[in-house]
């Protein structure tokens, strides 16, 4: 029987969907951006003396407030207002079937922060491999370094951070809502329906985090994120809990932003590509096994809310759709 939704959209009509939602959230986040990009300007500055005019207002220091509001504003648009758009639309309006739930404990949570941290000791090596091959294709190098620079102007701007309260606000602002935000997208939205779909998980995960690194416009950690996509779509199809993700998700961005608050305070050049410690391709296989022990232990510490979840959803079915489509 083909799979169908709670509100009978097929999975080509799902995916439609999500797509649909997801261009509207890109125009929503164009709108949204350029009201904000306006009030970091001078008065006067028309539409074609924009880009020049916000490039030379994201320098100043005064104004990093803005822009790390432009951040945000445009993660929620492009991920949060489509995930959510298409759940209700699709599933209706129980937010339950994006991953949002009370099933989940502190030693998920530990061993989810634990599984990210080794997922980044594991993906490092793969950097250096990546800027190595890379460097054999002119073109392609260029356009690396370009991104990489792109990237990293960004971060410097966005890391002016003049104290505690600050370094705060940042956190808030770079680190958990972003986390929330795409972990929504992409492992609460469009993971859970290619692997409802498709029913093969192992293959919904890996086409995630392809999809996943892809957006990072990144050719250097491609496969780094790749990685770290992986991990946090097993970490998800283990636990079925958005919260989990999101918190490991949250606390590895923390710790980069509390380097950059570091070496903001200690009047460093910051270079994102040197903020993680070389590590050697041998610590990287050692990672994949702790790994492998630690998944092992999540699912020990996982089986019992898993039940209760998949128990929530049989009752969630049978209510919302009299039993007659397939989960």
């Amino acid at each position: 029987m083909q799979y169908k939704s709670n509100k009978g959209f097929t999975g080509f009509g799902q995916l439609g969907m999500l797509i649909l939602f997801l261009g509207l959230g890109l125009i929503l986040a164009s709108v949204v951006q350029l009201i904000i990009g306006y009030q970091m300007v001078p008065r006067g500055t028309t539409l074609s003396q924009l880009e020049g005019a916000l490039l030379q207002a994201m320098k100043d220091p005064k104004n990093v407030q803005l822009l790390r509001l432009l951040q945000i504003a445009g993660t929620f648009c492009v991920m949060f207002v489509p995930a959510v758009l298409f759940s209700l639309i699709c599933n209706g309006k129980n937010l339950f079937w994006l991953g949002f739930n009370k099933y989940f404990n502190l030693h998920q949570v530990a061993i989810g922060f634990l599984i990210i941290f080794g997922a980044n000791i594991m993906a490092g090596p793969l950097q250096d491999l990546s800027e190595m091959v890379v460097s054999h294709f002119g073109s392609l190098n260029a356009m690396a370094k370009n991104l990489e620079q792109v990237y990293n102007d960004q971060v410097v701007i966005l890391s002016h951070l003049s104290g505690l309260p600050d370094l705060f606000l940042a956190i808030i602002i770079m680190a958990f809502f972003p986390a929330l935000f795409e972990e929504l997208f992409f492992r609460g939205a469009l993971q859970t329906l290619l692997v409802k779909w498709w029913k093969k998980p192992l293959l919904a995960i890996i086409v995630t985090a392809v999809i996943f690194s892809f957006i990072h416009m990144s050719v250097y950690l491609f496969l780094s994120r790749i990685i770290l996509g992986f991990v946090l779509g097993l970490l998800f199809h283990k636990t079925r809990n958005i919260w989990v993700n999101t918190i490991a998700h949250f606390l590895n961005n923390t710790i980069a932003v509390i380097q950059m608050y570091v070496l903001s305070n200690s009047k460093e050049k910051i270079d994102v590509s040197k903020l993680d410690p070389k590590i050697d391709w041998w610590f990287g296989v050692i990672a994949l096994g702790i790994l492998y022990g630690l998944f092992l232990f999540l699912d020990r510490y996982s089986e019992k809310n898993k039940m209760k979840i998949h128990t929530k959803e049989q009752v969630l079915l049978a209510n919302e759709t009299g039993g007659d489509l397939i989960a």
